[in-house]
């Protein structure tokens, strides 16, 4: 019997550290709409990610996938990385 997983969220995002091992930040950016004044404003949100080789920089852009708890804070994994420093 196969089980499917289903669709995973997928984020992109650039590292903003580096410092720990197999582990990375990443800065996720989202644009909202203000309700009332209907400005757009730009929502940053910080994703701790699990990255097996060490292979990501700061400023490196990054697609991440949600997994399972690895640790406390770490729940999404390094897929790949799109582009070197920016």
């Amino acid at each position: 019997m196969k089980h499917d997983r289903g669709q995973r969220k997928m984020r992109e995002g650039f590292v903003v550290s580096d410092s720990m091992d197999k582990t990375v930040v990443v800065a996720c950016e989202r644009l909202k709409r203000q309700p009332v004044y209907k400005r757009v404003i730009r929502r940053t949100t910080k994703l701790v990610a699990h990255d097996e080789e060490n292979r990501c920089r700061i400023g490196d852009k990054v697609r991440i996938m949600e997994t399972r708890p690895l640790s406390r804070t770490k729940r999404w994994r390094v897929v790949e990385v799109i582009a070197g420093e920016r």
